[in-house]
């Protein structure tokens, strides 16, 4: 994703516009101030005629169909604005959003006595509702927001944090790599389940995720809840980090048993809710910093607060 605004060609003639402004100004305030009555009639004209405020949506949008919907508005508007449109930005400019694909939560649904077997025939999109376009200084602020944000995770404390430069925004539980070597079919080697520590950078997104068992290389579709129910397996984005320079297959993926939360259960990758898994995609465009660290105490204002389990025996 283009990490600065841009401009149209029409906005880069508006910026050329304003400079010989700016220099008749200097000599001329009063031919100046004819330019700036023109300008402002082009800009009238230009949001008039091309740039969109919102959208209403046509008919019910599935988590199934989600993805492709977003996608095709993307293709169609991002010409007619001034700056870099993406799913990422349209969703954050769109809060509303995030939420309604958070409460799409297996067990969120379950705790409204609500059973779903296949999460993707869920509406998150109602016929009717409205999507906003941000204009150009909102969709600024967000883009920068984006290059200010950051994923920390702390493996002993099984903790998924984001950042925005020193503020912190959530705090999520996970559950990390097992300490232990296993063999693995999809890699046809023994293989380090830790976690590994290290910075890096979002690479990747895998918006329709398959799904293989890492240990024999199987595929499979269906998942047994910790409700002891089966259902299909969820359509959540999976995320792949970089660290160190290294892409080694870490992903930050959901879970569908969040009682592994808060353990050293999975085969490397950092596993969250459902819920918090669309609200990490969302604050995790490509290029997203990530920090991966292995600290056993928290300090607050120079106090040791809290210490944990030293899971993988690193003693430090």
């Amino acid at each position: 994703m283009p990490r600065k605004c841009k401009h149209s060609r029409g906005w880069l003639l508006i910026g050329m516009v304003w400079l010989i402004l700016v220099s008749c100004n200097t000599h001329n305030p009063t031919q100046g101030e004819k330019m700036t009555t023109n300008i402002k009639v082009f800009l009238a004209d230009k949001n008039k005629l091309d740039l969109p405020t919102n959208i209403q949506i046509n008919q019910n949008v599935t988590i199934g169909e989600y993805f492709g919907y977003m996608d095709s508005l993307v293709r169609r508007y991002d010409t007619l604005v001034p700056y870099p449109l993406s799913e990422h930005l349209l969703a954050r400019n769109n809060p509303w959003v995030i939420d309604t694909l958070a409460n799409t939560d297996y067990y969120r649904m379950i705790e409204r006595d609500s059973f779903v077997y296949d999460q993707r025939k869920m509406i998150v999109l109602p016929k009717g509702s409205i999507l906003q376009f941000p204009d150009s200084l909102k969709a600024c602020t967000i883009l920068r927001n984006f290059e200010r944000t950051e994923i920390d995770v702390n493996i002993p404390e099984y903790t998924l944090r984001i950042f925005q430069d020193s503020i912190l925004l959530y705090t999520f539980p996970v559950r990390v790599g097992q300490n232990r070597k296993r063999y693995l079919a999809m890699g046809d080697r023994e293989t380090d389940l830790r976690t590994k520590r290290g910075k890096g950078t979002i690479v990747k997104h895998v918006k329709h995720p398959d799904f293989y068992n890492p240990v024999d290389g199987k595929q499979f579709f269906l998942t047994k809840r910790d409700d002891g129910q089966t259902t299909l397996m969820p359509q959540i984005p999976w995320i792949e980090t970089q660290i160190n320079g290294v892409r080694n297959g870490q992903m930050i993926h959901p879970t569908t048993n969040p009682e592994t939360l808060g353990k050293a259960y999975s085969n490397g990758c950092i596993g969250t809710k459902e819920a918090d898994a669309w609200v990490i995609y969302y604050y995790a465009p490509l290029g997203t910093g990530i920090r991966i660290r292995y600290d056993l105490q928290n300090f607050e204002e120079g106090i040791v607060v809290s210490i944990f389990k030293d899971v993988y025996g690193y003693g430090i």
